[in-house]
């Protein structure tokens, strides 16, 4: 698999070609179908929609409101910390608030940038078969040069649709993998996306269970003060089908830290839930899925990592270890004293084997905690640009290394779907890739190679770190200061 080392995708998990999305989106003759946001919302019309219009939809109108207030908390938050009138949209402010005015014009709209494959995540509904996301980036056009803003939303759909008999999850991961062996790209790739064997070919509006946002809320200039800082918001609104609006949900095991620290009760059975065998086991492997009452419905994820405060981090913090604040939801002898039951039972954890791999495990099954490690600047997948002047994707990856490094577990997953065999779907840390794709990843920056992360020397390694090493001729450094103790990155040594 020569994609991992030339720093590009795999063609059948991920759809980046910059003409076909530009097909796909605007529909022509190769695509009789549009993958616009405005058709698949259903609003009528195949042509492109602004965002004033998108947000004027009754589906959307909660989304709108609701981001609005998450910008009106974000701002009432940091008045304490910052004098009013050194925060506000755009140059001279300190602290640049995300421009809201750009979601009611007529001159930008959210563009489709991708469209990836998620099938590995089949273990959390399996009749679904996982699912399929269509990435869309805000993008703004003056009539001069488009211009793509900080902002992204994920439409995830079910990768087969509820109303759908007739096609099994074999050949939806069949469809998929066969992509790898076509290369034509553009209006002959998009016409073969959406043949009546193709992989979109069964992905249509009946099959959208929610959409998730993405924005830089915020970004703090680096000054003679302070260093530069950057908060992405993260939100997550499910469909409703009966009203036919999307209504704002829990993010996926985005821990609510500041609810469990003043509800002891909530905060003891969320210990008991999570610390007992059973989860355990789910946990280490990253299949759990934390149950909703233990959950908040945004996060802010600080770039680079550790610098805002833990309240805007609700997964940091959780562990004694952790310092943050003096507070925390776990002390370290309980995490010490179900890892030593569980291993008394016969259980092989693959991932936890110490209060850090357990921290590190609470920060990145969660959507903000997952979205502060190996990102591009806050988001995994940043798309293509193709209404650039000269659009390519042949040398700037629109994925970060995270997403990259996933993909031959992900791949796996798809061949023993297709296959009809049981899936392994556990996986690794966010920032170290499992072991089972190491002959795919050796030496490159996903594994092993320049740039991945490692297990610093210590005089005490942690258990749960030990097998991050790097490739011959390279050793692990630590990186920046105030960093990790126990991890670094593989340089030339």
């Amino acid at each position: 698999m020569a994609w991992a080392r030339a720093g590009t995708l795999p063609p059948d998990l991920a759809v980046t070609d910059p003409m076909a999305l530009r097909e796909l989106d605007l529909g022509a003759a190769s695509a009789p179908r549009t993958f616009g946001l405005g058709a698949m919302l259903g609003d009528g019309s195949s042509v492109p929609i602004s965002s004033d219009a998108l947000f004027r939809l009754p589906a959307m109108g909660p989304v709108r409101l609701a981001l609005d207030a998450e910008f009106a908390r974000y701002v009432a938050r940091h008045m304490a910390e910052l004098p009013l009138e050194t925060i506000g949209v755009g140059p001279p402010h300190d602290f640049q608030l995300f421009d809201a005015a750009q979601l009611d014009s007529g001159r930008t709209r959210f563009v489709l940038s991708g469209i990836v494959n998620r099938m590995d995540r089949a273990y959390l509904a399996p009749e679904s078969c996982g699912e399929i996301r269509l990435l869309y980036r805000l993008t703004r056009s003056d009539g001069i040069a488009p211009s793509r803003l900080p902002m992204t939303l994920n439409m995830v759909l079910r990768a087969k649709s509820p109303t759908d008999i007739t096609i099994t999850c074999a050949e939806i991961a069949r469809r998929w993998l066969a992509m790898a062996d076509f290369r034509p790209t553009g209006a002959e790739l998009a016409s073969r996306l959406l043949a009546s064997d193709g992989p979109l070919a069964s992905v249509r509006p009946d099959a959208i269970d929610r959409i998730e946002t993405n924005l830089q809320i915020a970004h703090a200039p680096k000054s003679a003060i302070r260093d530069f800082r950057t908060d992405y918001l993260q939100k997550v609104f499910r469909y409703d089908a009966s009203a036919k609006r999307f209504v704002e949900a829990p993010l996926e095991n985005q821990i609510d830290r500041d609810r469990l620290l003043v509800d002891a009760t909530l905060a003891g059975e969320f210990r008991a839930w999570l610390l007992e065998p059973e989860q355990l086991i789910a946990f280490d492997r990253g299949t759990a899925l934390i149950p909703e009452k233990f959950l908040a419905t945004s996060s802010v994820a600080a770039t680079p990592a550790g610098l805002a405060p833990s309240r805007l981090q609700p997964a940091f913090g959780l562990l004694q270890s952790d310092g943050a604040d003096g507070r925390a939801v776990f002390a370290d002898d309980e995490v010490v004293t179900a890892l030593k039951n569980a291993a008394d039972r016969g259980v092989i954890l693959q991932n936890i084997r110490s209060p850090a791999g357990f921290a590190r495990r609470l920060n990145d099954i969660s959507c903000g905690g997952c979205h502060q490690i190996r990102g591009i600047g806050g988001f995994h997948f940043p798309g293509v640009d193709w209404l650039a002047e000269k659009p390519s994707n042949a040398t700037i990856v629109p994925a970060s290394p995270h997403f990259v490094g996933d993909q031959p577990r992900r791949q796996d997953i798809l061949a023993a779907l297709r296959g009809g065999k049981p899936a392994d779907f556990s996986r690794g840390f966010s920032d170290r890739p499992q072991a089972r794709g190491s002959d795919v990843l050796a030496g490159s920056e996903y594994l092993d190679g320049w740039g991945a992360t490692c297990a610093l020397p210590v005089a005490q390694a942690d258990a749960s770190f030990t097998s991050w090493s790097c490739a011959e001729r390279l050793s692990c450094q630590p990186v920046g200061s105030g960093r990790s103790s126990r991890i670094g990155m593989c340089f030339v040594k």
